[in-house]
């Protein structure tokens, strides 16, 4: 008994319809052995997220950041254009940053590159995305 399999229809997009469709534009950050003494310190990694929004000339709608037993400190910011968030982990001396935007024009770059120095990493790992562009 032979197997059959049905040819369904393949719809291909070119790239520009893709592009057309691009919903948000996502940076992962991974700041690996961060010297700063200060990655526990939760006032100062709310007022660094807040300095980044404002460098990508983002809309801060409201902050939420939470320290945690021992150590480490979760926090999110939300943004009029989608938000930015960041996990830390001291005793690692590594920081993950998400900074996400819908279909606006940020000044990412100038963010991410704050965020890089502030933390002083030693080794920065970056990946970009664009978000909803096959929908």
């Amino acid at each position: 008994m032979s197997a059959r399999i049905a040819q369904l229809p393949v719809a291909m997009k070119s790239y520009r319809e893709v592009a057309a469709q691009v919903l948000g534009s996502q940076v992962v950050l991974d700041l690996y052995d961060c010297e700063t003494e200060r990655l526990d310190d939760l006032p100062w990694v709310r007022e660094t997220l807040i300095e980044a929004a404002r460098l990508a000339q983002a809309t801060i709608v409201q902050t939420c950041f939470h320290k945690f037993s021992p150590w480490g400190i979760s926090g999110v910011i939300v943004i009029a254009e989608s938000h930015i968030a960041i996990h830390v982990w001291p005793d690692k001396k590594y920081a993950a940053i998400d900074v996400f935007t819908c279909g606006s024009d940020l000044g990412l770059s100038a963010a991410v590159n704050y965020l890089a120095k502030s933390f002083a990493s030693g080794r920065v790992v970056q990946r970009s995305f664009d978000r909803g562009g096959h929908a």
